[in-house]
Order: C-alpha cells, then sequence, then structure tokens
C-alpha cells in the first residue's frame, strides 16, 4: 500500500533517478577525457612545431676550466651539460667559443649561431640577422663542424649548408631568453 501511494504521488521508482545518475557520471567522464585528449594533442604539436632536433638534456653541471675532464656531450655542437661558470659575451666573436663555453650562454637563454666556412658572404648574413638582438644571441665560426652552419639552444640543434634567414630567424625566436637553470 505505501508503495501505491508513494507512486501516486510522482515517485517513479529508483530505476529512473539511478539511470539518470550514471548518465551524467559518463558524460562528465567523457568530457574529462575529451579535454584532456585535446591539451595532450595541443601540446604534442606544440613541441612537434618547435624548430631544430631535440636532444636529452646533460644537465648543468658547472666545471672550473674548459680542459676538466667532463661527460661526452650528446651533440656537436652542444646543446647542454657541463660547462664553465661564466658566460662569453653576447654578440659577434671572430675566433671559436669554447664548447663548455657556448653551453653556459645556452643555460642562460641564449642562442648560438656558428658557422663552418671561409666565407665572408655568409658570414656577413649572419651578422646582420645577430646584431639584431641586444642580449641572448651570439656568434662564431666553428672550424671542423660537419655543416656549414649549426644553431644550438639549450636541448636544441638545427644543422644545414645554406643560409636561410627564416629558419635562422624562427630558431632565435623560438629559444632566446628561456632559462634552463635548475632551480
Amino acid at each position: 500500500m505505501a508503495r501505491q501511494q508513494t507512486k501516486a504521488r510522482g515517485y517513479k521508482g529508483p530505476g529512473k533517478s539511478a539511470s539518470r545518475a550514471r548518465f551524467t557520471t559518463g558524460a562528465a567522464v567523457v568530457g574529462v577525457i575529451v579535454v584532456a585528449a585535446a591539451i595532450a594533442w595541443f601540446a604534442y604539436r606544440a613541441a612537434a612545431d618547435k624548430p631544430g632536433e631535440q636532444f636529452a638534456d646533460l644537465g648543468n653541471e658547472h666545471i672550473q676550466a674548459a680542459s676538466d675532464p667532463h661527460a661526452a656531450y650528446n651533440s656537436d655542437p652542444p646543446t647542454s651539460g657541463p660547462h664553465l661558470p661564466y658566460i662569453a659575451p653576447w654578440g659577434i666573436h671572430t675566433r671559436p667559443i669554447p664548447l663548455e663555453l657556448q653551453v653556459h650562454n645556452l643555460e642562460d637563454g641564449g642562442v648560438v649561431v656558428q658557422y663552418n666556412c671561409e666565407c665572408p658572404e655568409l658570414a656577413e648574413k649572419l651578422r646582420a640577422i645577430v646584431r639584431k638582438y641586444d642580449k641572448h644571441v651570439l656568434l662564431a665560426p666553428y672550424p671542423g663542424m660537419k655543416t656549414r652552419i649549426a644553431l644550438t639552444a639549450w636541448t636544441r640543434l638545427d644543422r644545414f649548408e645554406e643560409f636561410d634567414e627564416k629558419r635562422i630567424v624562427r630558431f632565435i625566436e623560438a629559444y632566446r631568453g628561456i632559462d634552463h637553470h635548475k632551480r
């Protein structure tokens, strides 16, 4: 009798209420999954669209002299790893910069532009680009490098043979000024 009176007052029984709750919970779970997948996809695309090849981070150990023994770098030119406790001045250099010095510039948010050739015209084009930046970019020759041009940032390297201003500027703009000190 009590059950009949409850139904008469509009009670629909446990079936529909529980069903509605399951539907709402299911919709919420699906919504969370969709949002998480969208975030992951955009993060993946953002990382995939960054210029240069990525290398594993070798840390930021300080050494006192370039001649001190240290772990080998995993790229040439290096993109992270042991380095001197000071940086090279930003801007244009006419002599090669020791690898252990370059790496500290990278850690401090720098981009290093290097070339391997006796090529005054290429060097002048590279100087023109580097002059546009007051800090966090340096240019230097690197004899013995495998390619004519290399761009390095912390854990990133782009190597190529022919001058490509858009490619160089894109790399600089993507990584310049990003500090990589471990806190």
